[in-house]
């Protein structure tokens, strides 16, 4: 005979003596993009191996994440027991104490992990979130259109000869144009590039007093070039412009250059997708005065919220999804093209990664190279190299964001956008205390 006691959730087995508890529920808020889908699809892999564990799903983009998170955590709501997040948020959460440190085992080997992502999510030598997925930036360019303008793109090119190639390639009378980069304001759009724009030419976004730096020369020089070589070689419309609209324009042949996230390599290459997955090579991020800061760094984290009361079983799921055996697992269900990138050497490492992938060794030196304590050439008091770790970045960011795309679609003058987010830096930053 069989009872069920909805209450304790128990299930008792009568005449057995054996009391089985039901499964722990973990809810795991995730953004929508490709490899959080197929981790999802996955979920029967996990559950068979740990039958203790149920997974629920919450899947949002991108924005609505962030904001369902931060308000989650900040209040102590426990909606989540997992939560995606970013690069930016890792170290102002650990910082405050609303992140619980990840508890990794040998097997796990934290040492496998990519120094420039490690150091990025950790405090005090203790890991704080677990990288998914990471990212940097890298020039995406078609060989072909280089070859016929007589370029030769060296590994790390200059911002002169990108704007040479360019001016050569530029042909929108049969629908190419020389350079797609982001306009959609916001601070993970348009700034996000334009922040390492800024950075090669010598800029910051605050000084050591916490000053902000955006009415100075680096800044006029990066972004006056910026509008330039957009109004002159861009597309049309480059103003609502971020990383899927130009993903699209370049699959469709329309872009002979593009400076974005190497996880776009992928889809480029995908002859299903790409009208030009045969045409393309990659290089390093182009410079300016400086190296520093010229790439980004960015990944997406499995992190858990202080308030949680599921530590073990969120500890086992996140150790499962960041670790080489999921890499291994997404490999033979998915292909090695399809799997998470930009955490693991192991990764770069492995023969069969390496044969279908061969924007690797870039996006690997794109990130090995960024470095997030020291991306400025000034010495600045951020964490960050396309973004400042602080609470009040996400209003700067964003209200810089709309000033320059307003520049770039001619509404103002790059001096005008400069100097509306001068004061609007220097405003938010006096409400907060920081800067006095």
């Amino acid at each position: 005979m069989q009872r069920f006691l909805k209450a304790g959730l128990v299930l008792a087995l009568a005449g057995t003596g054996l009391v089985a508890q039901a499964a722990t529920e973990l809810v795991i808020a995730t953004v929508n993009n490709p490899h959080m889908i197929e981790m999802q699809k996955l979920t029967p892999f996990f559950e068979k191996a740990n039958p203790d564990i149920k997974l629920k799903w919450v899947s949002l983009d991108e924005g609505t994440l962030r904001q369902r998170v931060t308000t989650d955590i900040a209040t102590k709501g426990g909606q989540f027991d997992v939560m995606t997040i970013g690069l930016y948020e890792a170290p102002i959460w650990s910082k405050k104490g609303w992140l619980k440190p990840i508890a990794t085992d040998a097997a796990y080997d934290v040492d496998d992990l990519l120094p420039a992502i490690r150091s990025g999510l950790s405090l005090d030598g203790k890991l704080f979130a677990a990288p998914f997925y990471g990212e940097s930036s890298m020039l995406i360019y078609r060989k072909d259109l280089a070859d016929k303008a007589g370029i030769q793109m060296p590994e790390q090119p200059t911002w002169t000869l990108v704007k040479e190639f360019a001016e050569k390639a530029n042909d929108p009378k049969n629908g190419v144009y020389g350079m797609c980069l982001r306009g959609k304001p916001g601070w993970g759009d348009n700034m996000a590039f334009l922040t390492t724009l800024v950075n090669t030419n010598g800029g910051q976004w605050f000084d050591m007093q916490w000053k902000p730096q955006i009415d100075t020369k680096p800044w006029k020089d990066a972004i006056n070039f910026y509008v330039d070589l957009m109004k002159k070689n861009g597309p049309p419309g480059a103003s609502a412009n971020s990383f899927n609209e130009n993903l699209a324009l370049f699959s469709e042949g329309k872009c002979a250059m593009w400076v974005d996230a190497t996880i776009a390599a992928s889809s480029i290459l995908d002859a299903k997708s790409s009208k030009v997955a045969d045409k393309v090579a990659f290089a390093q991020a182009p410079v300016a005065v400086t190296p520093k800061g010229a790439n980004w760094l960015w990944s997406w984290n499995l992190a858990i919220p202080a308030s949680s009361t599921k530590d073990a079983a969120a500890q086992t799921f996140i150790r499962w999804a960041t670790s080489k055996d999921y890499i291994q697992l997404v490999a033979k269900e998915a292909g090695w093209g399809l799997v998470p990138t930009g955490t693991r050497k192991s990764t770069y490492a492995n023969p069969e990664f390496q044969k279908v992938s061969k924007f690797a060794a870039a996006e690997k030196k794109a990130i090995d190279a960024a470095n997030p304590n020291d991306s400025t050439l000034p010495k600045s008091p951020y964490v960050g190299v396309q973004y400042a770790a602080i609470d009040e970045f996400q209003a700067i960011g964003t209200g810089v964001g709309q000033q320059m795309s307003a520049a770039l679609s001619g509404k103002v003058t790059v001096d005008q956008a400069l100097k509306t987010s001068q004061t609007l830096a220097e405003r938010e930053l006096k409400k907060s205390g920081r800067y006095k």
